[in-house]
């Protein structure tokens, strides 16, 4: 799709890519980047990061009970996705734990 501007516009798997006279570049996970509950989530690449990052978000969740519960979750959805190999799959596994951790912050902040 073109731009007035002459810039070209189309969504890959999870990636904005913009085209314009000096090449291409990605804005990756734009929307998650956007709305995430903490300023690090742009630099989740790999499963190890995201891990960390999940475990960052429950920190910040009002009650003990809450923050076990969740992560005992994140522990048992990595053990369910350890086996994955195909990096489509895994970045688009980030990009939904990313916006499930968004809901999740969203919805504890609303209840404060």
């Amino acid at each position: 799709m073109l731009s007035p501007e002459g810039l070209t516009y189309c969504w890959t798997s999870a990636d904005l890519i913009c085209e314009d006279n000096r090449g291409s570049f990605a804005l990756s996970a734009l929307k998650s980047l956007i709305m995430a509950p903490l300023p690090t989530a742009g630099l989740v690449r790999n499963a190890l990061q995201l891990y960390r990052y999940l475990l960052r978000c429950c920190e910040q969740l009002p009650e003990e009970n809450i923050r076990q519960h969740y992560r005992h979750a994140i522990r048992q959805s990595f053990k369910v996705h350890a086996d994955e190999d195909d990096p489509d799959r895994i970045q688009q596994i980030i990009k939904r734990a990313i916006e499930d951790a968004d809901w999740i912050m969203n919805k504890y902040k609303k209840q404060k």
